[in-house]
């Protein structure tokens, strides 16, 4: 009941029923219980936006929570690329000896070469499971985000790489090291 109900319910009772009468005493117990059926609808409708508030609280802090793991999560990762990239850069010269002496074992015992020949092969397994690959120059068009050039020559039209004077490394595809070549245009 509203209260403007309830006010005309009172001005109804007053109007008809004598001050003595039992009947005052009924009509003033509908009265109270109309004024307690009101108040008990206002406390309902507050405690239900106390309960939408505090729903849409816990939603924000769901979602901030989300937010947060997934923050951390791509900062853990990126961490973890940033060390091995730089584990990797630091290998490289250790990979480009182990390709001198792969290439300049001559008159080397064969049991020599051949145990030379697998530790690089362990080695270069190794690091491409990690996301490293060589970078393909040797005639290929000269792009200066791969390859950087030491030495020119004379060539016909559009520079392309006419040697390799040390390779170069991408990491997951992003180039950790450029290509060192001798550069035909």
């Amino acid at each position: 009941m509203t209260a403007d109900e309830r006010e005309q319910a009172q001005r109804a009772y007053a109007a008809t029923a004598s001050p003595e009468s039992p009947a005052d005493a009924a009509a003033e117990a509908i009265v109270e219980e109309a004024e307690a059926a009101a108040e008990f609808e206002d406390d309902l409708a507050r405690l239900a936006t106390e309960r939408d508030e505090y729903l849409e609280t816990l939603r924000r802090v769901q979602a901030d929570f989300e937010n947060y793991r997934k923050r951390m999560l791509r900062e853990q990762t990126t961490m973890v690329e940033r060390a091995t990239g730089t584990i990797i850069e630091q290998l490289l010269p250790v990979l480009d000896s182990f390709s001198l002496a792969v290439g300049n074992l001559g008159d080397a015992d064969e049991q020599v070469r051949k145990g030379v020949e697998l530790v690089y092969a362990e080695l270069v397994g190794v690091l491409e499971k990690a996301g490293l690959s060589r970078i393909d120059a040797a005639g290929q068009p000269f792009d200066p985000n791969e390859h950087e050039a030491v030495m020119q020559e004379a060539g016909d039209g559009e520079p392309v790489v006419a040697e390799i004077l040390r390779h170069g490394y991408r990491l997951k595809g992003r180039v950790v090291r450029p290509a060192m070549v001798k550069v035909a245009h």
